[in-house]
């Protein structure tokens, strides 16, 4: 993994404490685009942790946001979260 895909990782993992954590660098698919100009990247999230439990996805994703704040104005172009709760997954 590099270093970016990592640091998101690592920043997911120090504040949900997820029982799943995958990040996926889609950033190759969007070459050309013009947000990767930028250098910002594409990513894909997918979290489960029990921190979502009884929230709304608005607000999942808020918090998801606020965690990678700093990184979303020069790392991060675009963002995709699946965020979910323990009590999800077998649904």
């Amino acid at each position: 993994m590099s270093a970016r895909p990592e640091a998101i990782r690592e920043r997911l993992l120090a504040t949900f404490s997820p029982l799943d954590c995958q990040v996926l660098d889609e950033s190759a698919q969007h070459a050309g685009h013009a947000g990767a100009a930028s250098g910002g990247g594409h990513y894909r999230v997918r979290l489960i942790s029990a921190v979502f439990e009884g929230k709304n996805r608005l607000i999942r994703h808020r918090l998801v946001y606020d965690c990678l704040a700093d990184m979303m104005q020069q790392d991060i172009h675009a963002l995709a979260i699946e965020a979910l709760a323990p009590s999800e997954i077998n649904k």
